[in-house]
């Protein structure tokens, strides 16, 4: 038996292989959890394909449902969906890192190597002091997060204390993991106004949505900016840009909107373009209705949305840094500079190559992939768009069109909230069978672009 499990990991030649399929068992235990009849509230089972939808969502940190989370999931299965959110939102190889230091007291190089793969960790002997360090960080802030939401609870609508706790614990797991997963049919549209409930959870999907080595590093060193790192430099400014643009475009667009922030008063709709300014960061969260947006501010939300939150956090998207990195090498192409610097440093040529194969990749999944959701449906093409983006970037932010796809196109979405966790880059990396290194050069050539 030990040689046939030795014989078994031995297949596994790259991190991302390991990544991938750690991914692909935590969708199907939960499929096959929430296809128990104890799962739902009716007592029956949910089917295969709702189970599997909403395991994919809830391990992909997404929040795109195909049914009322509170009114079809019974208590059973609504705790099934938060282990789900916390797995994949610290990452299988996290977990699995911290149980093998737990039992075993020590790692052994491949364990260290899929743990960097996966916390992003600078290096193989920090790999420890990082998983140990993303677990307590990332339980203590939901903890801040769930009391400050029981208080609210409790205090401003007369919940028992016990459903408080439940109500407080269930969303903080769920915004601090950016997957978006509520426990109202209307998301937190009931809260609209409420800065007791949406600024704890905007800035629980903010620090979420950083990545681990940012926080970590902000905290070391957050009064010298100074001394920071490309890494942070780059996440910290994109988002900063990327918060204040967004707010600012849905209060301009939706200002005088009877539907969305029209039907408040000043304060309130300040807090509602906030609000909605931080959710496309990949939380899946809604205090407007989305459905009722015009289509300029779905068009941003878009480009939000694909854009992402940071590396290395539970966000998805292409990320923030890719985004920032982008920017660069196009300036840099732009000036006709050779290199690409960043600040007082040189960005490598690998990490160039990777930042336009995540792009180009992403852009290509989610073109084709919205050409074949609009054969499946009826809807329209912002919608479509829309459903598309906020599946890959893992955000489950919806126009309201998603329940009422066919099973193809839940099956495509289900695809790409898959991919979008994992990665375009790491799942080709996952198929390929192995690294193939050129051992010669060939003759180059100029040719015309553009």
């Amino acid at each position: 038996m030990r040689l046939r499990t030795r014989s078994f990991l031995d297949r596994f030649h790259h991190p991302a292989q390991v990544i991938a399929t750690g991914f692909g068992a935590a969708m199907l235990l939960g499929t096959l959890l929430l296809s128990l009849p104890i799962a739902t509230t009716s007592g029956t089972s949910a089917g295969w394909l709702a189970a599997l939808f909403t395991a994919t969502s809830a391990v992909c940190v997404t929040g795109l449902v195909v049914v009322d989370t509170e009114s079809h999931w019974s208590v059973f299965g609504e705790v099934v969906i938060a282990a789900l959110i916390q797995v994949g939102g610290l990452g299988i190889m996290t977990l699995a890192t911290l149980f093998t230091v737990l039992v075993a007291g020590r790692l052994g190089l491949r364990a260290r190597i899929f743990a960097q793969a996966e916390t992003k960790a600078l290096s193989m002997s920090d790999v420890r002091r990082v998983v140990r360090n993303v677990v307590m960080f990332s339980l203590l802030c939901e903890a801040v997060v769930a009391v400050v939401l029981t208080i609210r609870f409790l205090t401003g609508y007369g919940e028992p204390f016990g459903r408080a706790v439940y109500l407080g614990a269930f969303h903080a797991v769920s915004a601090f993991n950016n997957a978006g997963f509520a426990l109202w049919p209307d998301s937190l549209m009931r809260f609209v106004t409420d800065p007791w409930i949406c600024l704890p959870i905007a800035a629980a999907v903010i620090v979420g949505g950083l990545g681990f080595p940012v926080v970590f590093e902000l905290a070391r060193s957050w009064r010298h900016p100074s001394r920071w790192t490309v890494l942070t430099r780059i996440t910290v400014g994109v988002t900063l840009v990327l918060l204040v643009v967004g707010t600012l475009v849905f209060m301009t667009t939706e200002w005088r909107n009877p539907a969305t922030l029209g039907r408040l008063d000043d304060p309130g709709k300040l807090l509602a373009a906030f609000f909605t300014g931080v959710m496309p960061r990949t939380a899946g969260f809604n205090s407007l209705d989305i459905a009722q947006l015009y289509p300029t501010s779905l068009l941003a939300t878009d480009a939000l949305m694909f854009i992402g939150g940071g590396s290395a956090g539970t966000a998805g998207g292409i990320k923030v840094t890719t985004f920032g990195l982008m920017a660069f090498i196009i300036w840099a192409e732009m000036r006709g500079e050779s290199r690409v610097n960043v600040g007082h440093r040189r960005l490598a040529e690998s990490a160039q190559r990777q930042v336009v194969s995540i792009t180009m990749i992403s852009v290509a999944l989610v073109m084709v992939s919205t050409y074949i959701l609009l054969a499946l449906t009826a809807h329209s093409l912002d919608q479509v768009l829309f459903e598309v983006v906020s599946a890959f970037g893992t955000v489950g932010l919806s126009a309201g069109i998603t329940a009422d796809a066919t099973p193809a196109g839940h099956l495509l979405l289900v695809l790409l909230m898959f991919v979008g966790r994992i990665g375009p880059l790491t799942l080709g990396s996952a198929l390929a069978l192995k690294e193939r290194a050129r051992h010669y050069e060939l003759p180059e050539e100029r040719v015309i672009v553009g």
